[in-house]
């Protein structure tokens, strides 16, 4: 397993970090798009005979909705007509409610964990994932919170403090303007949810080369090869001490991994076999999903779902926004240029992304 460390800025409230003094290499993996999932499970959740309805209306209540176009209105990049889908997809992590029992962790509000801006070329089936470190700093854009109070642009502040300061409509819209990509799509998936379903699924299969000990995750594991059950999951995505240099460049190699190796393992579960295991394994899921408004059902992620058929899922490439050690705070990084610009550019206009674009200055290892 390779790791990416990539620092991570921060707010006030964020911990400080070290520098690492030496080169790592960054896993550029292939990743399942996960939507087509959850749409075979909506689906498959009809087999249910008389209580079909019933179930699907309970599945279909899960899933919690953002209207992303009304909090943003028209200060969006244009959609260009070769630009393919794009999707925004975060791991939130509040560190409350059900997600405090998760570690000893005390941090409070919620934040984005994990952010990647999925690609989707139109009429291919190659796609890519693009982690945005959640240490980069950014310029936020002015934005309007839930409750219609507004937020005031600022300069220089971690990419995923904007989550809990502002909500998910500001994280898109940031990521809007810093990549002048037009996201089609946003999916929220919370940590809590994700734990229970690791535990529905039983338990995802990871190798890890090196041993791991990070005493504020938890996570405790020997080189080699182990079967990771929902808290062991969250500590394993979660976990960057025990790596590299301690940033969060090497977080992203893990999350990486980890996510690969659990849709792995979902496509290995017999599903037409088992009904039961099936609504369970959907009731997880959707309870877990926080999606834009147009995807905010069964229904509607099915037919997302299908739109997505022609992606070969072994073509997909993780790779993580190229980003350089923060001049004045090297515990930070900023987007490294002409690399990031290049990216980009690449995605808005849905051509292949050059190799220069995937390689990242601070490697965190």
């Amino acid at each position: 397993m390779s790791h990416v460390s990539t620092p991570q800025s921060s707010d006030a409230d964020a911990p400080s970090r070290r520098r690492g003094g030496r080169g790592g290499k960054r896993r550029t993996g292939k990743r399942r798009t996960g939507r087509k999932i959850l749409l075979a499970l909506g689906v498959l959740v009809l087999v249910a005979g008389g209580t079909g309805y019933w179930l699907y209306s309970d599945l279909d209540g899960n899933i919690k909705g953002v209207d992303i176009d009304k909090a943003i209105g028209d200060d969006r990049p244009e959609k260009l007509p070769t630009s393919g889908q794009n999707i925004l997809i975060l791991g939130s992590d509040s560190r409350a409610g059900a997600n405090a029992a998760l570690d000893k962790a005390d941090v409070s509000g919620a934040r984005s964990d994990t952010a990647l801006v999925m690609h989707i070329p139109e009429g291919r089936t190659q796609a890519v994932a693009v982690s945005i470190p959640r240490d980069t700093l950014v310029t936020r854009p002015e934005c309007t919170r839930s409750d219609g109070s507004a937020v005031a642009s600022a300069k220089r502040v971690m990419f995923n403090s904007i989550y809990s300061l502002a909500g998910p409509a500001c994280v898109v819209k940031t990521v809007e303007q810093m990549s002048g990509v037009r996201m089609d799509h946003y999916v929220e998936i919370d940590f809590a949810g994700f734990k229970g379903l690791v535990d529905a699924i039983g338990g995802v299969t990871v190798t890890v080369d090196q041993d791991i000990h990070d005493k504020s995750s938890g996570l405790n594991l020997s080189a080699g090869t182990h079967r990771l059950d929902g808290t062991q999951s969250l500590q394993f995505v979660r976990t960057r001490h025990g790596i590299g240099d301690g940033s969060d460049l090497g977080r992203i190699g893990l999350q990486q991994q980890f996510m690969m190796a659990l849709l792995s393992e979902i496509k290995k579960q017999d599903l037409l076999g088992s009904p039961t295991k099936t609504y369970k394994i959907a009731d997880k899921l959707t309870a877990a999903l926080t999606t834009d408004s147009d995807l905010a059902s069964l229904t509607k992620l099915a037919e997302f779902g299908r739109s997505l058929n022609g992606v070969n899922p072994d073509t997909m490439e993780t790779i993580m926004l190229p980003v350089a050690y923060d001049k004045v705070d090297p515990n930070r990084v900023v987007a490294a240029e002409p690399q990031a610009s290049s990216l980009w550019k690449a995605l808005r206009s849905d051509t292949e992304i050059p190799e220069s674009a995937k390689k990242s200055p601070a490697k965190g290892g």
